[in-house]
């Protein structure tokens, strides 16, 4: 697993950030979904459970794809959230896969609900020499499919969340991918839609539903590429100045901002960080010009440490890293 999968998986696993995913999402930002009443979800369990002889065929290579980021529930609705990197990452089938893996979950719940039925009619059935207990017997239609009438199935919405800064130019949906222009036959078709959160593709406002710091995050990423905006959205936006490390680091990784801020456990001031990482740019290329130029190691040492008011030991560390 790549840097970015993991420390994107790491992120989305903590409970307020997935559910402030999909509460922006499908509820423009109403805290509807309870972080404190979602339980994860076991995604290595996610198979089809009709193949020979009924036996369950794992389809590990669909979760490859699709970079399952985590699964969660809350008893109602199964939630599941794809993460994509960048523009290389980008799946122009998604509408396919995401259908796929979706309908692998519905599946998987129709295995567990036959299971379940088959160890309930075990548990029934009378041990020897008992009078045999009364039991409504399933239909030839509930016991061939495993499920019986009464049974429901919770929904299962995914989410994909792109942490590219680019705009999405991927279908959206099956009837995107169709070549067949015929309005009556596409009605018929089936279809499918994928769920995104793009940050490109989000205005300042929609960003602003977001209750934790993925509102700091998406801001971040969509203005990535655009300096001057970022600098006026970072310097204005209080909240950059106190961030959380984990989310800080998210920004640095999937964004290859190459942001510098301390070590440890602390909030990250994003605004020192983009400051800090602008004076090592500067001091590197500084000191690449005096190397070029001809200028002596310990003139460079001098020279750095009275443009950029550092110690000599400061200025000496800066230069041998570079020199």
């Amino acid at each position: 697993m790549g840097k970015i999968d993991t420390i994107t998986k790491m992120y989305m696993g903590n409970p307020i950030v997935f559910a402030d995913a999909f509460n922006q999402f499908l509820y423009h930002g109403e805290q509807k979904i309870d972080p404190a009443q979602l339980a994860e979800l076991d995604t290595t369990e996610i198979v089809i459970p009709y193949g020979a002889s009924g036996a369950g065929v794992p389809e590990q290579k669909y979760r490859d794809v699709l970079k399952l980021l985590y699964a969660m529930t809350d008893g109602s609705t199964a939630y599941c959230v794809v993460g994509i990197e960048n523009q290389a990452e980008i799946h122009y089938a998604l509408p396919v896969k995401n259908g796929v893996y979706d309908f692998l979950q519905l599946s998987h719940q129709v295995s567990e609900a036959a299971s379940a039925h088959r160890q309930a009619m075990k548990e029934l059935k009378p041990e020897s020499g008992e009078a045999p207990q009364e039991k409504e017997e399933p239909t030839d239609g509930e016991f061939l499919s495993g499920f019986w009438k009464m049974d429901r199935l919770i929904p299962v919405v995914t989410l994909v969340i792109y942490f590219g800064s680019d705009s999405w130019d991927a279908p959206l949906s099956l009837k995107e991918m169709y070549s067949n222009t015929d309005s009556v036959i596409l009605a018929h078709a089936p279809d499918y839609h994928v769920n995104l959160i793009a940050p490109k593709e989000m205005s300042d406002n929609e960003i602003n539903e977001f209750h934790s710091n993925l509102r700091e995050v998406m801001l971040y990423i969509k203005y990535s590429k655009d300096k001057k905006t970022l600098n006026k959205v970072v310097k204005e936006d209080i909240k950059f100045q106190s961030m959380e490390r984990q989310a800080a680091e998210v920004i640095n990784v999937v964004t290859g901002s190459k942001l510098k801020y301390p070590e440890g456990k602390g909030d990250v001031n994003m605004c020192l960080a983009i400051q800090q990482m602008r004076e090592e740019s500067e001091i590197k290329g500084a000191i690449l010009m005096c190397k070029d130029l001809g200028v002596s190691l310990a003139e460079t040492i001098k020279r750095i440490a009275e443009k950029f008011q550092l110690s000599e030991n400061e200025s000496s560390e800066q230069v041998k890293q570079y020199w």
